[in-house]
């Protein structure tokens, strides 16, 4: 991220989260236009997000690290990749992206600017469903800047696209994502209260998937360690 000032990541990180989700409620409506059966619709869902995930990580990483998820830059924060205020401007500008995501989806469909969610998605399996998926993002995402820097964006787009179908909540895995789902009263959307539990586990996943893999990817005792490289790209 060399030679890239704070505004300009916050505008990449702001574009990114608003074509995320943009991508993620359009094609959720799109899919209940196009068919009644519910797993084909969260197919076409599935493979819209995880597509677009490898286009935005690929296209926008190189500016600001292409996270486009508060937890993931609370994750960078805390691993000291990013100072705290960079960490909140991020996720200001991630929520604000994602809610403009959500009113360009709404206004391609000629559709109310917001509606709220009145989509049920809470109790303590889809809490565990969203600590899993994002405990197995960051890790895929810290393992990847690792082992195979250049693939991240595959391997998020992979993952997202694998995690929508084994887990109970569909892996939103991003606070960001989860509010501007809230104003959405479509096939992706989640009822605003019901936010609070999908935010706590998917900030407790973040945290135990980079605690954990700062111990299992530290550099074993008296081996080389690698050299320094930029912030890593992720989402």
């Amino acid at each position: 991220m060399a030679g890239y000032d704070l505004r300009r990541r916050l505008a990449a990180e702001a574009l990114g989260t608003a074509l995320l989700v943009t991508a993620v409620v359009g094609s959720g409506i799109m899919a209940e236009t196009l068919t009644k059966d519910v797993a084909l619709a969260l197919l076409g869902n599935t493979i819209a997000t995880g597509a677009i995930l490898v286009v935005l990580i690929t296209a926008l990483g190189p500016i600001s690290g292409a996270h486009f998820n508060p937890a993931v830059s609370l994750m960078f924060a805390v691993n000291g990749d990013l100072s705290r205020r960079e960490a909140a401007l991020y996720a200001l500008v991630q929520i604000v992206g994602g809610i403009a995501g959500t009113i360009a989806a709404h206004l391609m469909f000629d559709m109310p600017i917001i509606e709220v969610s009145l989509h049920v998605r809470t109790g303590s399996a889809q809490w565990f469903a969203e600590w899993v998926a994002t405990f197995g993002l960051v890790m895929t995402i810290l393992a990847g800047v690792h082992f195979a820097r250049a693939s991240v964006p595959w391997l998020v787009g992979l993952y997202i696209t694998s995690a929508y179908w084994f887990t109970a909540s569909t892996s939103f895995a991003n606070p960001a994502v989860a509010i501007a789902r809230s104003l959405t009263n479509t096939f992706s959307g989640i009822r605003p209260t019901d936010l609070p539990g999908f935010i706590a586990a998917q900030i407790a996943g973040a945290v135990c998937a980079l605690a954990l893999m700062s111990w299992l990817l530290r550099t074993p005792v008296g081996a080389t360690a690698e050299p320094a490289s930029d912030p890593p790209q992720s989402s």
